[in-house]
């Protein structure tokens, strides 16, 4: 007779306890209870997302194509966040969007009193109002499923850096659909959603911060 007041591990069975042990591997297709389990338990793992119900860990960063390029972002849109009363600054902060989506962008500006929230265990639930991404070209995944999985989430803004393109692509959602935002005379592309926030496109190219942050 099977001793019902042992402790339920012992009850497990042998593919249980392989259940529990299984590693969060790229390509895994999991709920995001599961990936969320699996995430937790990996610490040494610094970045996985869940696009779709499948599971993206992305490669090494390398400096000039993604951890530079990430940095000027941050201090671009932490310039803005630190003078304007009501934006909250997040980088590779963990978003959840829905069930099978579970996202960690390169930086995002949400405000405060806005469409997401920040849940009880301290993570961002729905969409923020912007999503800036590093990706080396536009094969990236941040062009394609992610792109869509923004689009359908409700993020208002979503701007991607394609840096071995040498090209920037931000986007605005407009009914239902993102359009690529115009560039005025001066060729800075300006947020509809966070007024002032202005973006010298060709000093940031050619990796002029000072001069981004005087249009800023």
């Amino acid at each position: 007779m099977i001793d019902t007041t042992a402790h339920p591990n012992r009850l497990r069975g042998p593919a249980s306890l392989t259940q529990e042990r299984r590693p969060l591997e790229n390509g895994d297709r999991l709920t995001r209870a599961e990936f969320e389990r699996r995430y937790a338990a990996m610490p040494h793992i610094k970045k996985a997302e869940l696009i779709e119900g499948e599971v993206y860990m992305p490669s090494p960063v390398h400096h000039a194509s993604h951890s530079k390029p990430h940095a000027q972002l941050l201090v671009w849109l932490g310039t803005y966040s630190a003078a304007t009363p009501g934006v909250d600054l997040d980088d590779n902060v963990t978003v959840r969007l829905d069930q099978f989506n579970e996202v960690q962008p390169d930086a995002l500006l949400r405000l405060e009193t806005g469409q997401s929230r920040i849940s009880a265990d301290d993570y961002i639930e729905g969409a923020p109002e912007l999503v800036a991404e590093i990706a080396s070209s536009s094969a990236a995944i941040d062009l394609h499923r992610k792109l869509r999985v923004y689009l359908r989430s409700g993020v208002q803004e979503y701007l991607v850096w394609r840096t071995l393109d040498q090209q920037l692509d931000w986007f605005e959602l407009r009914e239902g659909e993102y359009v690529p935002l115009a560039p005025d005379e001066q060729g800075r592309l300006r947020s509809r959603v966070f007024p002032g926030l202005w973006l010298a496109v060709a000093p940031l190219l050619a990796g002029d911060l000072a001069a981004v942050l005087a249009e800023l």
